[in-house]
């Protein structure tokens, strides 16, 4: 009698570490895509890779927790990996109402490492960079770390209301509702540089008022006591059966003292975007229009990027992955066109993208700090000029 098969079953895809308590030492690190003839393929070889180089560290230093986490834009996965597409992978538009703009900056790849000692983090990033060699050009690179019991730069814990656990995962990791990107995560980027001598010239109190928080022992204000302006009362939202909805934060403090840099690297992970981009909208904005942020007084953002994170699976199996030439070709010169236009300045931009954020609903239907704020001149000099269409 032939010995019974063990039942078959289809396992989740394994998400990127995304989620959890994370080391102290943190590098956030974009990347254009150069115009070059093998870039793609050199950047689809690269993601066989990168699950290799983050496994031998923590073998070798199991007691580090390095953490690996890499995402693609919306243009880069057009151009890398062709059709189809995260169903919510789309280029930031910039908000701007009165004097207060979140930007829009270009990225391709996004490479967000942790651990629990800068050498490791360093020596990572080197041989990821590395591998990539002339395929890319760096766009931003931010040194992070942890600052006392979680504390931003601006003396309050940051990220005390991240969801835990079975929570974290259903905020972070796309499901059903978007099948072949299961396990995936869009993650959003911004790098705030703050005003310190004007916060620093605020009370303690008044600071408090700021955030919604205690300062000392990180206690969140009474909604009665709690300014509708604050930080706080502003990124807390709910869908319309009154459920909060959550993003994970991995956001680390910056700076460079002998510069006068103080900073904040935001960078959060959701299911679905639009939760992010309507905090960010109720923060620029305002909930109602007009009251917006007030911790944006003393803060700037200066680049903001939208990421697609794929599964552990998809990001090994996008080696193999060869872009469909017919389906993609156009995609792929949009792409070139938007990449060139991302690198110059946007004063002049339309300011639609605001109105269309604040008006988005969450609801999907059934089917579903700065010397960085351009590229370099010879990096913008290597990126696709608009109008060309990319090689394959």
């Amino acid at each position: 009698m032939p010995a019974p098969s063990a039942p078959s079953f289809d396992a989740p895809p394994e998400g990127q570490p995304v989620v959890g308590p994370a080391g102290p030492i943190g590098m956030f690190i974009v990347l254009g895509i150069a115009a070059t003839d093998d870039a793609a393929a050199t950047v689809r070889d690269w993601c066989g890779q990168i699950g290799g180089f983050a496994r031998s560290m923590r073998l070798r230093f199991p007691d580090s927790d390095v953490r690996c986490v890499v995402g693609f834009g919306a243009d880069a996965w057009d151009r890398v990996f062709g059709p189809p597409r995260p169903a919510h992978l789309h280029t930031f538009e910039e908000i701007r109402a009165g004097d207060r703009h979140a930007p829009s900056t270009p990225g391709d790849i996004l490479i967000h490492l942790r651990a629990g000692r800068a050498d490791l983090v360093f020596d990572l990033a080197s041989r990821l960079v590395t591998a990539l060699g002339a395929a890319v050009v760096p766009i931003d690179e931010v040194h992070g770390f942890n600052s006392f019991d979680a504390r931003s730069i601006l003396g309050f814990v940051d990220g005390t209301e991240n969801p835990q656990g079975d929570a974290a995962d259903a905020a972070a990791f796309i499901g059903a509702e978007d099948a072949a990107f299961a396990g995936g995560s869009y993650v959003f980027v911004q790098k705030y540089l703050h005003r310190m001598d004007a916060w620093n010239a605020l009370s303690i109190a008044e600071q408090e008022k700021v955030f919604g928080r205690t300062k000392i022992d990180d206690i969140e204000m009474d909604d009665a006591v709690k300014p509708a302006n604050s930080h706080i009362a502003l990124n807390v939202i709910t869908d319309d059966a009154g459920e909060e909805l959550a993003i994970v934060r991995a956001n680390l403090p910056f700076g460079q003292p002998s510069r006068g840099e103080y900073g904040t690297y935001f960078i959060g992970y959701a299911r679905d975007p639009a939760i992010t981009l309507r905090m960010l909208s109720n923060m620029f904005i305002g909930d109602p229009p007009g009251n917006y942020d007030r911790l944006l007084d003393f803060s700037d953002a200066v680049t903001g990027t939208l990421f697609f994170v794929p599964s552990a699976d998809l990001l090994e199996a996008l080696a193999e992955r060869e872009p469909n030439i017919d389906g993609s070709q156009a995609q792929a010169a949009a792409a070139a066109a938007g990449s060139a236009a991302a690198s110059e300045a946007c004063d002049d931009r339309p300011q639609g993208a605001a109105a269309t954020i604040a008006a988005a609903s969450l609801r999907r239907g059934d089917d579903g700090s700065l010397a960085i704020g351009a590229l370099k001149a010879e990096a913008a000099a290597l990126l696709p000029p608009a109008g060309t269409a990319l090689p394959r």
